[in-house]
């Protein structure tokens, strides 16, 4: 199994560098919210008239701004009083964020079943990303939220590569590895691909760096953060590891026991959010 994993890795790898590897393409859509928030002179108004050409984004905005990470005052039933609501900068990393669900899709039943279950597992995390932001206050809670939807990112493309190897099709411990193994780099060379701002890009390379010290809070620690508050109760992976050794919860002002009741409100805080972004 060790010598697949090596091949395979080494495969990939020598695909990224000699640019033959297919790296995934940020959704239409995506690109156009983009290019009309970063237009200084762009209006509600053309922001609202991009989004409303997808009926299920338009739906999904109005789902989340109705949800308790909002709290709107009274219910949003359309989508100009969405993003009324949530302002330019909100609604568009939201509405990027979401369209990405379009690229979790594959022929392969067997791809397709770990790329649903990556879409959700980024959800969760980027609604944890969500919660802590809005509790901690340092973050604002729609970057905090992109931030989740990114970090693993990377996997897309071993995912599609496996596609056309029905040996990895086959073997999920070994594709496991190899994802383990290469999303980080492969997702940052990505949001570099999409000019993503590297405080950003460098989140799939640098979240699984536990023992990182930065001089401020930033969203790689934050991700870090929610994998292992998210994780809290499990037996395996981050759910072993040691908080007490872990500086970004000083940094965010977050208690390193994972029994503080804080978690279990956030949870519910959170798990809610998860409904409503997936």
């Amino acid at each position: 199994m060790s010598n697949l994993v090596e091949t395979v890795s080494n495969d990939i790898i020598e695909s990224l560098q000699n640019d033959q590897l297919t790296l995934p393409s940020l959704p239409e859509v995506a690109l156009k919210v983009r290019d009309v928030a970063e237009k200084d002179d762009s209006t509600i108004n053309d922001l609202t008239e991009i989004i409303a050409r997808d009926a299920a984004l338009s739906a999904r905005i109005i789902r989340v701004v109705n949800s308790p990470l909002l709290r709107a005052p009274q219910e949003v039933k359309d989508l100009p009083m969405a993003i009324s609501r949530l302002g330019m900068n909100y609604t568009s990393n939201l509405a990027i964020g979401l369209a990405m669900e379009q690229m979790f899709q594959a022929t392969s039943d067997m791809i397709e079943k770990r790329m649903r279950a990556l879409w959700q597992l980024t959800g969760h995390i980027a609604s944890w990303c969500s919660v802590l932001a809005a509790h901690t206050k340092v973050l604002p809670p729609d970057e905090a939220m992109l931030a989740g939807l990114i970090h693993r990112l990377g996997a897309l493309p071993i995912l599609t590569y496996a596609e056309e190897r029905d040996d990895l099709i086959q073997d999920n411990i070994t594709l496991g590895k190899v994802i383990d193994r290469l999303h980080g780099p492969l997702g940052t060379a990505i949001l570099e691909k999409w000019e993503f701002p590297v405080t950003l890009s460098s989140i799939p390379k640098t979240y699984r760096k536990l023992d990182r010290s930065p001089d401020s809070v930033d969203y790689a620690g934050l991700v870090t953060l929610a994998n292992l508050i998210h994780n809290r109760k499990l037996d395996a992976g981050w759910g072993l590891k040691d908080w007490e050794t872990i500086e970004l919860f000083g940094l965010f002002n977050l208690p390193t026991d994972r029994e503080d009741e804080l978690y279990a409100d956030l949870a519910e805080r959170a798990e809610a959010n998860y409904s409503a972004l997936v």
